[in-house]
């Protein structure tokens, strides 16, 4: 039964245009192949949930091996994680739980965490939440993280951000020109502070660590030695939480 089991899941694959893995697909020849493809056809016709079972199958699989891979890498990344001096945060600065969030400020999923990861912090008083902004969409997002990290140097991050992340996907020089105004920043010094060669090494460090933790889309968080890729709710966010509490 499992040798039928991994035909049909191979083919299953095949048909889906997926990969299968070397190892399974070079075990047949061309003519099993074929019959394969006949049986599985068919089987599709007859149970077309064969196939989303068996992507959802491979996509757990991937799921778990990124979270053992996590597990290793995120102790040894520890002080680059939740230590690195003058990363921006929110909630409390001396809080026993660090979640780590790694973001891109036009990201429609980031945008809808925003409300969340708020409520978070507000009914947990001793979380800290460090922000490590990967630029990953265009040059909007590149734009955009750039003005962050730069009005954090007139200590204006968080409320510009909340700013970026609730007005237009479309960052602009003249959107953020019309943010900052709003929020009474110097604009000449934050063109200056975006355009400083240590703001992309900010952000180039950002984004070697997150390839580092094997991190492919934005949100994702590191809480513990825990990762949770994607957008979460926030009774997952609290049981991770809850969890790296634990000795």
């Amino acid at each position: 039964m499992r040798g039928l089991f991994a035909c049909c899941a191979v083919l299953a694959l095949l048909l889906a245009g997926i990969a299968p893995a070397p190892a399974l697909a070079d075990g047949f020849t061309p003519q099993q192949r074929a019959e394969i493809v006949e049986v599985v056809r068919a089987a599709l016709k007859a149970d077309p949930s064969i196939l989303r079972d068996a992507v959802t199958a491979l996509q757990d699989d991937e799921a778990r091996a990124q979270q053992a891979a996590a597990r290793t890498a995120i102790p040894a990344l520890a002080d680059t994680l939740i230590r690195s001096p003058g990363d921006p945060f929110e909630g409390n600065p001396q809080g026993d739980v660090t979640v780590v969030e790694f973001t891109d400020v036009r990201c429609p999923y980031c945008r809808r965490m925003l409300p969340i990861m708020a409520e978070l912090v507000q009914r947990d008083h001793n979380v800290r939440v460090v922000l490590k902004d990967i630029p990953i969409l265009g040059p909007g997002s590149v734009m955009g993280t750039k003005a962050l990290l730069a009005a954090q140097k007139q200590n204006s991050y968080l409320k510009l951000r909340d700013a970026i992340m609730t007005g237009p996907a479309e960052i602009t020089a003249a959107s953020l020109r019309s943010a900052a105004a709003k929020l009474g920043l110097d604009w000449e010094r934050l063109q200056k502070d975006m355009a400083d060669p240590a703001t992309q090494q900010r952000i180039n460090a950002n984004l070697e660590l997150a390839s580092k933790l094997d991190i492919r889309g934005t949100p994702a968080f590191v809480i513990g030695t825990r990762m949770l890729p994607g957008a979460v709710g926030l009774e997952e966010l609290q049981e991770a939480v809850a969890a790296a509490r634990k000795p």
